[in-house]
């Protein structure tokens, strides 16, 4: 059997820092949590980094399934290595069995040149395989064989190539489910499921949207060039009362749009999009969702005067007069 190691394939670099802070989700934002559930998530992902069993992460989508394996791969010993992602959704069957394994010369029209494929760019590094349950059925055969054995001969040659690479996979569907169906492997699945974690959606961990949202509008504003935006009270209630079905993703779409049509620093119910102002209830979500509404308005005073130079600022950016900020400092014992 031939067996060769590829050398020289192209690393796949993370972004530059300036790119970083227009990302949508970016890395730290996901790396602390509230919820105790995502906090000893977390921290079980940690020690599972540093070993080299495959990972799979499922949940919903905009839950931060491809910001974690980053920081898996940042985590683990190959953080020196290249970080290659594989989407199975974006290509047809002969196009993605080509970007996995790559070709040889003459394998097929168009084959002028021998060309390497993303495995191979991912030689010494780390290999995500995001929403693997849309990989078709014929490629879930040669994905089982590289998982068990990392190797693979290019379309078009005998020649097996060996590499080394840590294999992370990512999946907004059930993958047992998908099995169920007929439409995954089996034996596929339990190659996968060696070290697995789901992701809680947003609306299940209410304690991370407001610290979320500073951290977004902090982002935003350093990207802009203009003074910190903050949230008004009733803005801040809307979000934390809103469901996101479409999780970080869509919190970060609806903070970008309101920093966009905002008239001052602080943004007021009315810069939110219709489907998270329309949806706030009379009482007040947070308390209905395990938040105590004095200490949810206590956390509000505290974040507007720690990022207020004066009084009346502050009173500015919760909507109220001085008077009444004062009222409320002293009933919640804020000096």
């Amino acid at each position: 059997m031939d067996v060769q190691r590829p050398y020289g394939a192209p690393a796949l670099e993370f972004r530059a820092n300036n790119q970083a802070l227009q990302e949508p989700i970016e890395e730290d934002l996901l790396l602390e949590s509230r919820n105790p559930e995502m906090s000893a998530m977390l921290e079980t992902l940690e020690r599972a980094a540093a070993g080299e069993s495959t990972i799979l992460l499922t949940g919903e989508s905009g839950t931060g399934k491809d910001v974690l394996t980053r920081q898996i791969h940042r985590w683990s010993p190959r953080r020196r290595g290249p970080f290659v992602v594989i989407n199975c959704t974006t290509l047809a069957e002969h196009l993605l069995e080509d970007e996995l394994f790559g070709h040889v010369r003459g394998s097929f029209t168009g084959a002028i040149n021998d060309k390497p494929g993303r495995l191979e760019a991912g030689n010494g590094g780390t290999v995500l395989f995001d929403e693997i349950a849309e990989l078709p059925t014929s490629l879930q055969i040669k994905l089982l064989h590289f998982v068990q054995d990392r190797c693979f001969e290019r379309i078009g040659s005998n020649r097996i190539l060996r590499v080394d690479v840590r294999v992370v996979v990512a999946s907004n569907r059930n993958l047992e489910a998908e099995v169920a169906a007929g439409r995954f492997r089996e034996d596929l699945f339990y190659r996968l499921n060696v070290i697995a974690f789901t992701l809680p959606p947003l609306r299940e961990r209410t304690q991370d949207v407001l610290p979320f949202a500073d951290w977004l509008l902090q982002r935003m504003s350093i990207a802009s060039g203009r003074p910190q935006l903050r949230l008004s009270m009733e803005a801040a209630g809307a979000l934390v009362s809103y469901r996101w079905p479409g999780n970080v993703r869509e919190l970060h779409n609806a903070l970008k749009r309101a920093a966009d049509l905002a008239c001052s620093e602080t943004i007021t119910l009315d810069d939110l999009p219709d489907s998270v102002r329309h949806r706030v209830s009379p009482m007040c979500a947070p308390a209905a969702r395990g938040t105590r509404l004095k200490d949810f308005e206590r956390e509000q005073i505290l974040r507007a005067l720690a990022q207020s130079p004066t009084l009346g600022q502050a009173a500015a950016a919760l909507g109220i007069n001085v008077t009444t900020l004062w009222r409320k400092r002293r009933q919640y014992g804020i000096g």
